[in-house]
């Protein structure tokens, strides 16, 4: 797989309150009719289900370049790597048989195949921007369904592999950077608002997955007796309690204990900048950090989509095909602290 210079549209920083969402994602999951669900598939059959898959997703007409991958042909470096750039899911990067993926060129959207259902449709978008991915996921789903059918219940709505995605199949979310609530201890009165009102909190990878660089998704977990417009709303009208949590307490460190987020600002751009080696783990703590000032007005000369397109493609995944070899976790720090500082300006 080429690798791409740039990160997705999705990335740039340029959406609505992204400052702390980084961005909005709406995801459709869908079985065809007549056909066993992904798990009951035989090999045989998983491979022509692939291929009449792939020809609807080519029919369809997307609305710009699109370009389809077959992932069980694909090492695990690039699997790894999709997963990385949020284009699959940690299921389908390390699944096995037939199955794959079509990625727009902004990579906006990107539609699995055979994953846990036959067909995953995502839409991402930059910021808190879920009525723009309604609007283009809706359009999408009618458009694959003019050349597929899809196993629909006129009581329980579209049948699905788990049945917690029974209903609309819609599940809704969006990627918090809440370095604020962290440092201040208050994320775990967060986490138990969050959950209250039977939204999941998950890490930056989704699903089974911890949070890292103070990077959180938060998602519904019920689809089956609501509209898909009615969870976007509901949706909507929390996730700004949030960010308004995150602002107040970003503007009482300022006021407080500047001196002490400055240090600390400071502290992890020093060590971005100077570091001859650093592990993944610590570049998404600085990193976190750096995106913190940088939203403060503690560090002007860095923009924030340059901050996140760092965090992307400072991943593992991501350091091994900018080598175009295979490297072992030390020589991968090295490669690392190389690339970010030459991101961000050396000492």
């Amino acid at each position: 797989m080429r690798l791409e210079r740039d990160t997705g549209e999705w990335l740039k920083g340029s959406g609505p309150e992204s400052d702390i969402v980084i961005s909005s994602r709406i995801r459709l999951a869908r079985n065809l009719q007549g056909y066993a669900f992904r798990t009951k598939l035989a090999p045989a059959a998983r491979i022509a289900l692939e291929q009449k898959l792939h020809e609807a997703i080519d029919a369809a007409g997307l609305p710009e370049k699109v370009r389809y991958s077959r992932l069980d042909e694909f090492p695990e470096v690039d699997r790894q790597y999709l997963l990385e750039r949020h284009l699959i899911s940690r299921e389908h990067a390390g699944g096995e048989g037939a199955r794959g993926v079509a990625v727009t060129a902004s990579e906006n959207i990107s539609i699995m195949t055979l994953e846990e259902d036959h067909l995953r449709l995502q839409v991402l978008r930059s910021g808190l921007d879920l009525d723009a991915c309604w609007t283009e996921i809706d359009r999408l789903d009618d458009r694959l369904e003019e050349h597929l059918t899809y196993a629909f219940d006129p009581e329980l709505g579209y049948l699905t592999a788990c049945p917690t995605n029974v209903g609309t199949g819609i599940r809704v979310s969006v990627m918090l950077h809440l370095p604020g609530l962290v440092l201040t201890q208050h994320i775990e009165r967060m986490f138990r608002s969050i959950v209250r009102i039977s939204l999941v909190v998950r890490g930056l990878y989704g699903e089974g997955t911890q949070a890292s660089g103070d990077f959180f998704q938060v998602s519904n977990q019920v689809t089956l007796g609501q509209t898909e417009r009615q969870i976007i709303d509901e949706f909507k009208q929390f996730v700004p309690r949030i960010i308004d949590y995150e602002r107040k307490v970003r503007e009482k460190l300022l006021t407080s204990d500047r001196e002490r987020i400055e240090d600390r600002v400071s502290r992890a751009c020093g060590t971005l900048r100077s570091a001859r080696t650093i592990s993944s783990a610590e570049a998404m703590e600085k990193l976190s950090l750096v995106r913190l000032g940088v939203n403060m007005g503690l560090i002007p000369d860095l923009e924030i989509g340059a901050v996140n397109s760092i965090f992307i493609n400072a991943q593992p995944a991501h350091i091994i095909k900018r080598a175009g070899r295979a490297m072992d976790a030390e020589e991968r720090d090295v490669a690392r602290a190389r690339y970010i500082q030459e991101e961000m300006g050396s000492n």
